[in-house]
């Protein structure tokens, strides 16, 4: 059964098609999201086994980040205009590959090329596996299937690190990417066989490649600027000047295409702009706090890649019990506090963080911290994607939740870049637990004042929405690395509306 831009999706939560699309879809994000949590655990061993620098360590995350970032609004574009089961069939296909790379790499340049085709795929199904539950469930159901999706989903990112610890402390790190490998040769003939294709309409646009090309290159340039400033290489102003080119020409790009990837009259929202600042803030603190603590628990504290991928479980389970409330609390009274407090309360996390060290006892130095930091988390999740979504039309929520989605993911490859600079990491300094700690101590209240800053902007800039205002499907979160992505709307009674992104 196909489905069109011009016929209602007809496909019950209940039915043996409808089990089958959500085994596929959660089998395929499951996949991208894995890989994000789970990576950092395996940086030591990496490391260790490859011979690498902490350099090759943070490109090692930063890769994967860039094309990801970069190309993921085109990629749920691709979905709509060339059929979303296409596209997320070839983006599984695409991340198994990179994966199977990643897993046989021999040195960390093979490692690094191949996060970087991970991205890639991971950019092309990451939004379509949402996109194929919007287009293709009854509008009854669309709501409790995208419920079971984001909840399934969520229960993966618990398990995540607590997989990728067992495995490796076990088989190894490369299985860590290599396990992607069965679930792609499991989800691409599911999806073949079970889910209806489908495509937005529109086949005539043309796809913004320079605008997504020039935003992931400029990302690249200056990631690599950041991460090499230290070398002394005449590369890195070079680099350095090229990426703020590159910006530029991004943002000309986005001003005068007829068709851009990222509309840049979105931002004439100030409460979209606001919030987007937000983001930034939040998610640069998260990133760097989750790969600097995977290396700060086994490097200085002497915890074995298992405990370590396990000893922040409690703030991805305070996620799926408590997110869907928080949103809830948010809706009555407004997301001003939500957003002040929750910063907040992560910066104090993070801060308690600074009495893990050699020996720490996990009950009496690590928990506490995590557990005051998965309250902010779960403050500040839910209302941030509610706020972002009420600040732009019914018609554009797809945009601004892919276009927020983006922003959160390029402020942590810029914070794993950036924060070894200012905390004067050495390229050997995850060898050493006396200058690791050293980094790690100076890092964390880094961290905790963009936080803060985070607060001050939310308190002083954001504001009740308007009254009938779009509000999230996705209400149970679990991934701790970028905001959830929200489904494209409907404009129209059974016909897709014009919005073309994720």
């Amino acid at each position: 059964m196909a489905v069109t831009a011009r016929q209602t999706p007809a496909v019950r939560v209940g039915s043996p098609q409808g089990k089958w699309l959500l085994v596929t879809t959660v089998l395929g994000s499951s996949m991208a999201l894995l890989d994000s949590t789970v990576v950092n655990v395996a940086l030591p061993r990496i490391g260790r086994d490859l011979d690498a620098s902490l350099s090759a360590l943070q490109w090692t995350v930063n890769a994967y980040l860039v094309t990801l970032a970069g190309l993921i609004l085109l990629g749920g574009a691709l979905g709509d205009h060339l059929g979303r089961r296409k596209v997320f069939v070839i983006g599984v296909v695409w991340f198994a590959a990179a994966s199977l790379l990643c897993g046989l790499a021999p040195s960390p340049g093979v490692l690094i090329a191949a996060r970087a085709l991970q991205g890639i795929g991971g950019a092309l199904l990451t939004p379509g596996s949402l996109a194929l539950i919007q287009a293709s469930f009854h509008p009854d159901d669309r709501a409790r299937a995208v419920g079971l999706w984001s909840g399934f989903g969520g229960i993966g990112a618990a398990v995540g690190p607590f997989l990728g610890g067992w495995l490796v402390d076990g088989p190894g790190w490369r299985w860590v990417f290599l396990l992607n490998v069965p679930l792609a040769l499991l989800c691409a003939p599911i999806a073949l066989r079970h889910v209806p294709e489908s495509a937005g309409g529109g086949g005539h646009r043309r796809f913004d490649v320079l605008g997504a090309v020039l935003g992931a290159l400029a990302l690249a340039l200056v990631t690599y600027a950041l991460i090499e400033a230290t070398s002394g290489s005449p590369a890195v102003p070079v680099t350095a000047v090229a990426g703020v080119g590159a910006g530029i020409a991004f943002v000309y790009v986005e001003k005068h295409r007829p068709d851009p990837m990222m509309p840049l009259d979105i931002f004439a929202s100030r409460q979209f702009t606001a919030v987007n600042l937000v983001t930034l803030c939040v998610y640069a603190a998260f990133g760097g706090f989750f790969f600097l603590t995977a290396l700060q628990l086994q490097v200085v504290a002497g915890y074995s890649p298992l405990r370590a991928g396990t000893a922040l479980l409690p703030t991805t389970v305070l996620m799926l019990l408590l997110s869907a409330r928080s949103g809830a609390l948010a809706e009555r009274i407004g997301p001003r506090i939500p957003l002040t407090v929750g910063p907040l309360l992560c910066a104090a996390g993070m801060l308690l963080m600074l009495r893990v060290g050699k020996n720490a006892s996990y009950v009496a130095d690590v928990l506490p911290a995590v557990l005051v930091m998965g309250a902010g988390i779960v403050a500040l999740v839910a209302p941030l994607t509610a706020t972002v979504l009420a600040s732009v039309d019914t018609a554009r929520a797809g945009l601004a939740s892919g276009i927020n989605n983006a922003a959160a993911r390029a402020a942590g490859l810029v914070a794993v870049a950036a924060l070894p600079l200012l905390t004067g990491m050495g390229p050997e300094a995850y060898r050493s637990a006396d200058a690791f700690d050293a980094a790690f101590r100076r890092a964390m209240p880094l961290c905790a004042g963009v936080l803060v800053a985070g607060a001050v902007l939310a308190f002083a800039t954001v504001r009740r929405p308007r009254a009938g205002c779009p509000h999230p499907e996705c209400r149970t979160h679990g991934s701790l690395t970028a905001p959830p992505l929200e489904p494209r709307r409907e404009t129209g009674t059974g016909t897709a509306g014009p919005d073309r992104t994720p």
